[in-house]
């Protein structure tokens, strides 16, 4: 629910992400081992330090992965840089702490609390005195009358992203002073602390102009510790700098340079010393973390005799005074029985060799500044199931998928590796640690290949039935392939992007392209080919009918009506996905196990979700939402019954999935309007124990969060549930760690 980032809420829901990177009620009182709700599994990882250890001034060069198209949080295309900014710039009521939980902001309220209930609720927020604008007004009732009126979603003229929650507000009134605002609520509203967190100034919120397209390229007032210099698209970048009246702890840092460069170019990035932070990928993670441990002394070039070559690493033949390392080699060659044609060919291996240990050592030297902060995003990667049409409109069958999947197997594939806590996540609705969570994965059931099979067989998917062929081949019962895309090309590199799991690999003479042992001959992988040996395999000895296959070995295909069941995975194909790839790899593993086949088809990162997992172009699918502090209000359209629209087409809101019952949705309406804390949080887990029952979606793990940071660089890096404190942000000072700290290339 990280490719999650804890920001804004009109940003948090509005969109999923997906890529390896955002975005439950008071915190706990104390977590026990009765508490459901458990710890986070991982702290933050920001290199904290206090502010007197830390210089004044500088520059933080920080990699985003794109310059937003408008800096207006509650618009329908603002991004996880969008919410970065507004962070830094705008006034928050309430900031999330190290459970993910909503704190008050004391930079800007003094209080806020619920003064009445009765005839309608009424919240009262009283405002830090010295909370002013960047232009010198104070922020007032004002301020958050424009918002509420620009996001009721009362007047159309306003191009919003949602309005959950300000549709509740009856009236905003100027309180006993200029520094109180009182909130009347039409109906009660259990998450009130969501609101005016972003607060944008009336001069944005003001009108329907202002707010479509004055805010989208500058923000001409804020009110944070750093106010917007400029954005520029040709350079791909965006500069805060430090805000003159900025009333809190001051800025440590001058500027801070918000940096577009792609996931694969970073490391490039960091080497050139034009970064200070970035958030990466566990390649890259693994080469700074190798810069900052011992050198491989490497294997020496050998001889034709088989003994070290002079200057390779072993024990060198000294060549006369003054030669050069390349005509000792050729002199040493020829003595030792060589010709000169080898001994030209052993220089040049030797030149070849010398220059990329040159180039892995400036690599090396340049990465050894950087160290990696690791921890857990906010947000969990899930596998969806498109139950609109086709074999997952059966409850069924879905279940049948989701009790085949070993959870734990899959996030230890793509956490433990990383030295991070390796659990599945247990709920839709919140992250360990968070007070909602509660592991409500009971009301699907346990992994159960035996069970999967009885239901797939309950719903009439039956092993070896009769399947119909056609001049194609086998009729599979899941969705059908996509076209090609528009310029004609396919979707992943020479051939169609799309393969089956469990088919053969045949060549043109048809063999097998695997070796006798099922190894692939070109990656040296093992893969289960799904073939029934005992109608047409490799020769040899055959158990009698009825005995029960090897644990972990492919059950035979389910069909059903003369078509197999064969289940399209859409998965994004670009550089940051290969965790995702991995993932599903091991899910259609699972799933071959009791029957069900896999299509996997990869398409463009930019079509992925857009042109398939939103408009329900999939069987199966890969992504991620973000934890949020107010479930009961952003989780809501997410899994909400999609309903019909005026024009006779499907309103999914968020539901991509498009599975949803009527008491889900009252259990959330329900503790969307309930002010009793513990009855709200009762109510969600309910929630959630019936979306996993109907299992259209599975959380699998908790995204990982790598981030490459200078090592003097202070309170910034993988900030895990916390809102970062961007005017803490900073290089030490030298010698702030009892040792000569590296100064800032940028300070």
């Amino acid at each position: 629910m990280s490719h999650v980032r804890v920001g804004p809420r009109a940003v948090m829901r509005s969109v999923a992400f997906l890529t390896a990177g955002v975005l439950a009620v008071p915190a706990l009182a104390g977590c026990t081992s009765e508490d459901p709700a458990g710890k986070p599994l991982a702290e933050q990882d920001v290199a904290a330090a206090a502010r007197a250890r830390i210089a004044d001034g500088g520059t933080l060069r920080w990699a985003v992965d794109s310059v937003p198209d408008t800096l207006n949080a509650f618009q329908s295309d603002a991004d996880a840089t969008t919410t970065r900014v507004a962070q830094a710039v705008l006034p928050s009521m309430y900031r999330m702490d190290e459970t993910g939980s909503p704190r008050r902001n004391p930079d800007y309220l003094e209080s806020a609390k619920v003064v009445e209930t009765e005839p309608k609720q009424v919240v009262v927020y009283k405002l830090n005195q010295q909370a002013v604008w960047s232009d010198g007004r104070e922020i007032g009732a004002a301020d958050f009358a424009a918002q509420w009126r620009a996001l009721s979603g009362k007047d159309s003229a306003y191009w919003t992203a949602r309005n959950a929650g300000y549709d509740r507000i009856e009236k905003i009134e100027r309180g006993a002073s200029d520094l109180e605002v009182r909130v009347t609520f039409s109906r009660p509203y259990a998450d009130w602390k969501s609101l005016f967190t972003p607060l944008y100034p009336k001069e944005v919120m003001g009108t329907p102009d202002a707010f479509n397209d004055g805010a989208r390229r500058t923000l001409k007032v804020t009110a944070g510790p750093f106010a917007v210099e400029k954005v520029d698209t040709k350079a791909d970048e965006l500069v805060l700098t430090g805000n003159p009246r900025w009333w809190g702890e001051p800025a440590k840092l001058d500027k801070i340079v918000l940096r577009s460069v792609p996931r694969d170019e970073r490391v490039s990035e960091l080497i050139a010393g034009e970064l200070d932070l970035a958030e990466i990928d566990p390649d890259t993670a693994e080469q700074v973390a190798r810069a900052a441990g011992p050198r491989d002394a490497g294997t020496p070039l050998m001889g034709p005799d088989g003994t070290p070559a002079p200057g390779s690493g072993g024990s060198a033949l000294p060549g006369p005074q003054g030669r050069s390392a390349a005509e000792a080699l050729r002199s040493w060659a020829i003595a030792n029985g060589s010709d000169e044609e080898a001994a030209e060919e052993e220089t040049l291996a030797r030149e070849k060799r010398r220059k990329a240990e040159a180039k892995q050592e400036r690599r090396r030297k340049a990465l050894s500044g950087f160290e990696v902060r690791k921890s857990l995003e906010p947000a969990y990667t899930q596998l969806a199931l498109n139950g609109a049409d086709g074999p997952l409109a059966d409850e069924r069958v879905r279940r049948a998928v989701a009790r085949a999947l070993d959870r734990e197997k899959l996030a230890e594939a793509v956490l433990k590796p990383l030295g991070l806590p390796a659990e599945p996540v247990g709920s839709h609705l919140a992250l360990s640690g968070q007070p909602v969570y509660a592991d409500g994965s009971g009301a699907l059931g346990e992994q159960d290949a035996k069970e999967a099979r009885a239901l797939l067989a309950d719903a009439g998917w039956v092993p070896g039935g009769p399947v119909k062929k056609t001049e194609e081949g086998e009729e599979a019962a899941g969705a059908e392939k996509s076209e090609d895309d528009e310029d004609g090309k396919k979707s992943d590199g020479g051939d169609d992007g799309t393969y089956i799991v469990g088919e053969d690999d045949k060549n043109a003479d048809g063999e097998d392209e695997k070796g006798k042992d099922g190894t692939d001959q070109e990656s040296g992988e093992k893969h289960s080919s799904g073939k029934n040996t005992a109608q047409g395999g490799a020769p040899g000895a055959y158990a009698p009918k009825g005995t029960a296959a090897p644990a972990g070995a492919a059950a035979a295909p389910v069909a059903k009506d003369g078509k197999a069941l064969t289940l399209r995975f859409v998965l994004p194909s670009g550089p940051g996905s290969q965790a995702l790839r991995t993932v599903a790899d091991r899910i259609s593993d699972m799933l071959e196990k009791i029957g069900i086949g896999t299509e996997i088809t990869k398409v463009p990162d930019e079509s992925y979700f857009k042109d398939h997992v939103a408009s329900g172009e999939y069987d199966l699918a890969l992504y991620s939402w973000p934890a949020s502090a107010f479930p009961a209000t952003d989780a809501r359209p997410i899994y909400a019954k999609p309903v019909p629209a005026a024009d006779g087409s499907l309103n999914v809101a968020q539901n991509y999935t498009r599975v949803g019952t009527d008491q889900v949705d009252q259990l959330f309406d329900q503790a969307m309007g309930t002010l009793d804390q513990d009855k709200a949080r009762d109510l969600l887990r309910k929630a959630d124990s019936r979306i996993w029952a109907a299992a259209g979606s599975v959380p699998l793990y908790q995204r990982p969060q790598l981030v490459a940071a200078r090592e003097n660089l202070a309170n910034a890096g993988a900030f895990g549930f916390e809102t970062p404190v961007y005017e803490d942000m900073g290089f030490l000072k030298k010698g702030a760690r009892g040792a000569e700290a590296p100064a800032s290339p940028s300070s």
